[in-house]
């Protein structure tokens, strides 16, 4: 008994270390990390590319909040030329993304080209995304002032968050990556809890340190440091493209910024039921933990294995064995897990409280993303087999 309270109030304590305290978007284009953002240079040019398969359901909603932000944008500055022009990428949809899109006054719709041998869907769309912001806005080879916003498809933001994350990567540089604050909705969608906690500290989001990794949903740079570390191409066989395309940042001796979306960005993830949950987190999580430093790994397994002994020690304080001590590990372990979903989501309130349930899911998913990325050597996402064992595809076209 003695030891396993010391594994667990030693993996409570770890919890708390390796989640540290993430930084959330700031609510202003005026203020950076709590100091005041320089101004904006009168020039600013921004591509919003959205690369989009099958996203009928989501597209709208984001359009609609980009055309808000950037009316906003262009009203501040009448009579000026453009500063933004959102494009999006369609690739090979099979439902309405493409129509509803093109409806949309102000959207620039593309279809990606046939996707080429070693290429991953993402990572093309946004290749080529790339390329039609180049010709959208007439851009010389060596410009450099360009600012490259990818977007996922099925985001959320505010008038505000534009301006948000466009001048938090024109102050710090290099990378700038957001992870939305997730909204759940179905009683299913509470088992993407310890996902979303585990992603953070995975990633080392809440130090002070370089990030090793980033987040996929909101990618920020400037056309001169997405050529400089070879753009998507550079990762076009990586199933898990955010986490290698930040490697690559990393490894050009450029900036790499992780911020959580706050009340500015957010998104559902996995809204079509379970099934599309359990695929989402089996196409990258065992990449994932593959790309976590070894200490935060170590410290990550720790905690998780913490939480499932809590668990059992609940069943023996049910049966009458030291109950009060038990019990009040387990509620220590609850009320963590509150603290950190409410920093990264809007999770119901019995979520932390039935967290087995979500450990149980975690172990069973993560389990099979071990043998589908390692064994099987493939994974499933939007239709399409990832084959994990191909070769990147050299192609010859590239954003000019």
């Amino acid at each position: 008994m003695t030891a396993t309270v010391v594994f667990c109030v030693t993996g409570w304590i770890l919890g708390w270390i390796v989640f540290g305290r993430p930084r959330v978007l700031a609510p202003s284009a005026d203020v950076i990390d709590d100091g005041p953002a320089p101004e904006p240079p009168v020039d600013q040019r921004r591509a919003i590319i959205v690369p989009a398969r099958n996203e009928a359901h989501h597209i709208g909603g984001l359009l609609q909040d980009l055309t808000a932000a950037t009316a906003i944008a262009a009203a501040d500055s009448p009579g000026a030329a453009p500063t933004s022009t959102i494009i999006v990428v369609d690739d090979h949809s099979c439902d309405d993304t493409a129509e509803l899109a093109a409806a949309v006054e102000g959207v620039v719709v593309v279809a990606a080209p046939d996707l080429p041998n070693g290429w991953t869907g993402k990572s093309w769309a946004c290749w080529n995304g790339v390329s039609a912001a180049l010709q959208r806005f007439d851009v010389a080879p060596a410009a450099s002032d360009l600012q490259l916003v990818f977007i996922d498809a099925d985001v959320n933001m505010t008038p505000e968050a534009l301006d948000a994350v466009t001048s938090q990567q024109r102050f710090h540089g290099g990378l700038l990556s957001v992870q939305p604050r997730h909204i759940t909705v179905s009683p299913y969608e509470q088992l993407s809890a310890l996902f979303n906690i585990i992603a953070v500290m995975g990633v080392g989001a809440g130090h002070f340190r370089p990030p090793s990794g980033a987040f996929g949903p909101v990618f920020v740079t400037t056309l001169a440091d997405y050529r400089r570390v070879g753009g998507h191409r550079s990762v076009r066989s990586e199933v898990a493209e955010d986490l290698a395309l930040a490697q690559r940042y990393r490894d050009a001796g450029l900036a790499v910024n992780i911020r959580l979306g706050g009340d500015l960005i957010s998104f559902r993830m996995y809204p079509n039921g379970v099934r599309s949950l359990l695929e989402g987190w089996t196409k990258n999580f065992t990449t994932g933990a593959l790309s976590t430093r070894l200490l935060t790994l170590v410290a990550t397994v720790l905690w998780v294995t913490a939480l499932g002994s809590a668990a059992l020690g609940l069943v023996d304080a049910i049966a009458g064995q030291s109950p009060l001590l038990y019990a009040g590990l387990y509620a220590a372990f609850v009320a963590q897990l509150a603290v950190m979903l409410h920093r990264v989501g809007r999770f119901r309130w019995w979520t932390a409280v039935l967290y087995p349930v979500g450990l149980a899911t975690f172990f069973g998913v993560f389990a099979y993303s071990t043998w589908r990325t390692l064994v099987r050597r493939s994974t499933t996402w939007s239709g399409r087999t990832i084959n994990l064992t191909s070769t990147a595809a050299t192609v010859e076209a590239e954003p000019e």
